[in-house]
């Protein structure tokens, strides 16, 4: 009886951690009414929707280790991308779009825009003052194209920062950052099927800020790597719309 019971409870231990495991890596992508881009986590329709977190880090567990959470939803035109990071050791100094920002505080999102896409991803950069990089390449590093600058005018981005932050704000504070990406842009670049319910893309949400006092690199879907490098599509977690 004792062995049968050691045996139920293993058993749902195992089951259990695999499915918040599963769960941690698996977004559902709401659909929502057109709405004017704005980074205010608890505002409508953000306050409606459930987030995600970024738990895994890359490289060595760092000091400084920033709460961030993002949220998704799409409309007919585009998708839109909301991130709220309770941090410190902030900082902002790329002003030019297609920059280094990774460097800065930053937020990113990589996408495959289809389950199992040969057509490559999509990597979206962000810092926290709301200079962008977003290119499209097949394989990681290679065969990369940057989003044209007419192309980049089209993506409403909306921060809480100013654009240029330096020197480094070292106290405790949140920021948040979000943007609307038409689908319009990604077609430039790659042929794709605008989502409809039951589309699943891949994906990963990312935090780093390679240049502050206080460098880190988080994920939301587990990268099992030696060292950080957000390049490796093969980790992408699921988004489900």
């Amino acid at each position: 009886m004792l062995r049968n019971a050691l045996f139920l409870a293993l058993l749902f231990f195992a089951t259990t951690s695999f499915t918040n495991d599963q769960a941690m890596n698996r977004y559902k992508v709401q659909k929502v009414e057109a709405f004017g881009v704005h980074a205010n986590w608890d505002k409508a329709p953000w306050n409606k929707l459930k987030a995600l977190s970024l738990q895994y880090h890359m490289g060595e567990r760092p000091e400084h280790f920033p709460a961030v959470q993002a949220k998704v939803a799409y409309d007919e035109a585009g998708i839109h991308v909301i991130f709220k990071v309770d941090d410190q050791y902030v900082r902002s100094t790329r002003t030019k779009h297609q920059e280094a920002v990774s460097k800065d505080s930053c937020v990113e999102f990589f996408f495959s825009t289809a389950k199992h896409s040969e057509a490559g991803y999509f990597n979206f950069e962000l810092n926290c003052g709301g200079t962008m990089l977003l290119h499209h390449q097949i394989e990681p590093r290679k065969d990369r194209v940057e989003i044209e600058e007419e192309d980049l005018d089209k993506i409403a981005v909306v921060t809480s920062m100013p654009k240029t932050v330096f020197p480094e704000i070292t106290e405790e504070m949140t920021w948040t950052a979000g943007y609307h990406l038409p689908f319009e842009v990604l077609q430039q670049y790659q042929e794709l099927e605008r989502p409809t319910k039951g589309t699943v893309w891949r994906g990963n949400f990312y935090k780093c800020a390679g240049e502050t006092s206080h460098p880190h690199w988080l994920t939301w879907a587990e990268v099992k790597y030696p060292k950080p490098n957000f390049h490796l599509p093969q980790f992408f977690g699921i988004l489900e719309f």
